[in-house]
């Protein structure tokens, strides 16, 4: 995408702003328009969505932070990195360069690994996140199991930090904590659910990527070997060990790797097949496997 968009005057209406920055994201083949001119210019302007609505004929006055915006918006990157912020599971979490911004499918990570745990959810649970970037799908578990305890891991010393923060500003402090290291070999002890989100794109693959995501996900967060299952063979069998009996681990998959990540996990001894649950598009996303009692 090309950034086409004049500077936006002073004395437009925010109406006519909005309008203004809807015909440009959809002339750009921006997906939603509509919603993207307005969280922008909601951001801009520093109000509320009421906000807009209650008083639409107000001047935006100087337009070039606006303007500034939207051309980044035009030029590909996502709206979530310009707002600096995600919604995942109802929660808000923080962003930086250093983390995956978190998508909607994969709140049925989540979901799937709040139904496995359904008749425990008042047990003072022991997760583990592996690769926990935002703390996004930490905290969406923290938020979801009252007396459970998150722990989460990465790689990356600046993740952490966001991991950490957006913990603690969503009230998670002290059932939480976050840790850096290389997947597993910091830890000890046995968990009650460990869950993750690897980096599972085969390396030849990432080239062609969306720009939206090639261009502004972590390179780490995405690069998952040649043929995107390296994280998988390492965390099978580190998985199973740290799993206490009873335990449920849930990986996210990529397309067409579901079966394999299933043997992965199998050849462990530990774990059964397990179950793959399907997104709402139809796709294989999530394997989770119980160890047995």
């Amino acid at each position: 995408m090309i950034a086409k968009i004049a500077a936006l005057a002073p004395a437009l209406s925010r109406t006519e702003a909005q309008r203004e920055l809807t015909r440009a994201f959809a002339a750009a083949g921006i997906a939603a328009p509509a919603l993207d001119a307005r969280l922008l210019l909601c951001a801009a302007l520093g109000i509320g969505h009421l906000d807009l609505v209650r008083d639409p004929a107000r001047a935006i006055g100087n337009g070039a932070v606006l303007t500034a915006l939207a051309r980044r918006r035009i030029a590909g990157e996502p709206i979530a990195r310009i707002l600096g912020r995600r919604e995942f599971y109802g929660l808000d979490f923080t962003l930086s360069p250093a983390v995956l911004d978190p998508r909607p499918d994969t709140e049925i990570l989540v979901d799937a690994t709040l139904a496995a745990l359904a008749a425990r959810s008042h047990e003072p649970l022991l997760l583990l996140d592996l690769g926990v970037g935002s703390g996004a799908i930490l905290g969406a578990l923290l938020s979801q199991l009252p007396t459970a305890f998150g722990l989460g891991v990465d790689r990356s010393e600046a993740a952490c930090r966001v991991a950490r923060d957006n913990l603690a500003a969503l009230g998670f402090a002290s059932r939480s904590a976050v840790v850096c290291g290389d997947w597993t070999k910091p830890l000890t002890g046995l968990f009650d659910a460990i869950v993750s989100n690897p980096p599972y794109i085969a390396s030849g693959e990432i080239e062609g990527l969306a720009a939206e995501v090639r261009e502004h996900d972590p390179p780490g967060a995405l690069d998952g070997g040649a043929d995107g299952l390296d994280a998988y063979r390492i965390l099978a069998p580190a998985a199973a060990q740290l799993l206490r009996p009873g335990g449920v681990v849930a990986f996210e998959v990529g397309a067409g790797q579901a079966e394999s990540v299933v043997a992965l996990f199998a050849a462990t001894g530990v774990l059964g097949r397990g179950e793959v649950m399907r997104d709402l598009g139809g796709h294989a996303r999530v394997f989770l496997a119980r160890r047995e009692a």
